[in-house]
């Protein structure tokens, strides 16, 4: 074996040990961060208002740049006109769009809720696909919408990565300047215990909405995590 491949190896090794370390490190504080959260906000959950899983995927589009507070505002009134898939599925994109249209981005909304209103008609008997992949094939519903249905109505292990986790997960310490929702979501399931993720990201923007403010200075003063954030040590 040569110097350089020997060295190599080395090199390889000791980036190895480098990065299981951190990652024990980050296990640690996450579990720590989770415990106080808890502590923080028992009741955490999410705030569209919801009574069945269609009308979670409908709000989530609608949750688009916009606030879940305004959402919650619009959708009776899109229920009523609509109550079911069906009904849904059946309305012309233009009379949708004029109920969300304070929503914003009316158009899009519009085409992407009449699209998976039908599809669920069409190719799953009117019923929320229950696996995240099958639900990534619905119009208008990406990773994050996939994982708050999975987590919320089924249940099962999800990660969020919703403006609130990023920008928190990075001031934290949780993950390293990483900006793109993907990279931040595989990045905590590293970390994250399953069970633990769903609701972890709804304390996340619940901590994020009264404590580590976005557009004003955080107050962190009161913060639980104020001697174990990142930003802070």
């Amino acid at each position: 074996m040569t110097v350089q491949a020997q060295t190599g190896k080395k090199t390889t090794r000791a980036k190895t040990t480098v990065r299981t370390k951190g990652l024990s490190r980050k296990k640690k504080l996450a579990r720590e961060i989770i415990a106080r959260l808890k502590k923080a906000y028992p009741q955490s959950g999410c705030t569209l208002d919801y009574n069945e899983a269609w009308k979670l995927l409908v709000s989530v589009r609608l949750a688009a740049q916009c606030t879940d507070a305004r959402v919650n505002v619009v959708v009776p009134n899109l229920y009523k006109e609509y109550p079911s898939i069906e009904a849904l599925a059946d309305a012309q994109v233009e009379d949708i769009e004029r109920i969300i249209k304070p929503c914003g981005l009316g158009h899009s909304k519009a085409r992407d809720i009449s699209g998976c209103m039908k599809m669920l008609r069409d190719e799953f008997d009117c019923k929320v696909p229950d696996d995240f992949n099958t639900l990534l094939k619905l119009p208008g519903v990406g990773r994050k919408s996939a994982n708050l249905i999975i987590g919320d109505v089924f249940g099962k292990p999800a990660i969020v990565t919703d403006t609130h986790c990023i920008r928190l997960t990075n001031r934290m310490g949780l993950v390293d300047n990483i900006k793109e929702p993907k990279k931040v979501e595989m990045a905590l399931w590293e970390i994250i215990p399953p069970n633990e993720g769903n609701s972890f990201c709804h304390r996340l923007v619940e901590h994020g909405r009264e404590i580590c403010t976005a557009r004003t200075k955080p107050y962190c003063d009161r913060c639980c995590l104020n001697d174990i954030c990142k930003k802070n040590i």
